[in-house]
């Protein structure tokens, strides 16, 4: 599928995998909306590349109906990425003063990281299929994105574990049920890739997982996820895969 001339909406497109992506579809021509809740950054991309940001909470199917709406003004909307991240709860099961852990701090990162991107899935894939076929009948392609906790999830890690595990489960039935409307979905499940989201100093991060990485032996980058992105996009025979971009990388335990 050709880049150029599409719109694509990219959900957590202020962050350090929805940034990257946001630039990398731009460079290829692609009409792009950021939805995200960063307004200083949005619109700091706004004004730097010229695309569109619109405040959008991926909870909220109104919320994202108007970064559609706002894609599909733009040209025929035929890709969406979603890297949108959100509050996630942790804790040991039961914890050492013998109580269970949280349950609506579970019910919350079940709403941020699986429910919002099961909202954001479904309704882009309703636009999508409102464009005209392409070559061999393909309309275009929703890229989720995981984590390599949905297959390892480390010690205190349920909650963000058990959700991205949901969105690696979605991925092969997703395509499934929208195969006969030629949109494809595939799914990027990143190891440790040194993005603000950790919260810690770039370095700090880089000496403690740079060395558990088996090769490259170093954290991944933000432009190596967007790389695979449009990779994706591009390729029309890429659907109802989860690709680990992790350099190898298996969590241990803790």
């Amino acid at each position: 599928m050709q880049i150029a001339g599409t719109s694509a909406l990219v959900v957590g497109g202020t962050g350090g995998l929805g940034e990257a992506t946001v630039r990398r579809l731009h460079g290829a021509g692609a009409k792009v909306v950021v939805a995200d809740v960063a307004d200083d950054k949005g619109a700091a991309l706004e004004k730097e590349l010229g695309i569109r940001y619109v405040r959008t909470d991926a909870t909220s199917e109104e919320s994202v109906l108007a970064a559609i709406a706002e894609a599909e003004s733009l040209a025929p909307l035929r890709i969406s990425v979603d890297t949108h991240g959100g509050p996630a709860s942790g804790g040991r099961l039961v914890g050492k003063d013998g109580s269970p852990l949280d349950l609506d701090g579970f019910k919350k990162t079940i709403e941020f990281y699986l429910t919002a991107v099961f909202n954001v899935m479904r309704l882009t894939a309703a636009a999508i299929a409102r464009t005209e076929p392409l070559e061999e009948g393909g309309r275009g392609v929703i890229v989720n994105t995981a984590s390599i906790a949905g297959y390892e999830g480390q010690i205190g890690q349920l909650p963000y574990a058990a959700a991205k595990g949901g969105v690696l489960g979605m991925t092969l039935v997703a395509a499934r049920d929208l195969s006969p409307l030629g949109i494809r979905v595939v799914t990027i499940a990143p190891g440790t890739i040194n993005t603000p989201a950790y919260g810690q100093a770039a370095d700090q991060l880089e000496e403690y997982w740079g060395p558990q990485v088996p090769f490259p032996k170093r954290m991944g980058r933000s432009t190596e996820y967007a790389q695979l992105a449009q990779s994706i996009v591009e390729n029309d025979y890429l659907n109802g895969e989860v690709i680990r971009l992790d350099g190898a990388l298996r969590f241990p335990p803790k």
